[in-house]
């Protein structure tokens, strides 16, 4: 079994992903409560936006400290890979 694979950022990166985990609860409840959709809409959007930016900072954070700064052939694969999901 590998070790993890853990960054300093990530325990923000959990907890962020939590906040954005229990707002898609209560957009999940609003629907259920038969809410306003604009309100639901404005609610999708905010969690949607938590969700990328917890993914700009995993992919920046990922960067910054997983890819070999002399540019070998892998890493620059590597980076051409996971830039698409930016």
């Amino acid at each position: 079994m590998s070790e993890p694979h853990l960054h300093a950022t990530h325990p923000a990166l959990i907890a962020r992903l939590k906040r954005a985990d229990g707002h898609l609860r209560a957009v999940i409840e609003m629907i259920e409560a038969g809410k306003p959709c604009l309100e639901i809409a404005q609610q999708l959007h905010a969690v949607e936006k938590a969700v990328v930016n917890a993914k700009r900072a995993l992919i920046h954070d990922h960067m910054d400290h997983c890819l070999d700064t002399e540019h070998s052939a892998e890493d620059r694969a590597e980076l051409k890979t996971i830039a698409r999901y930016l």
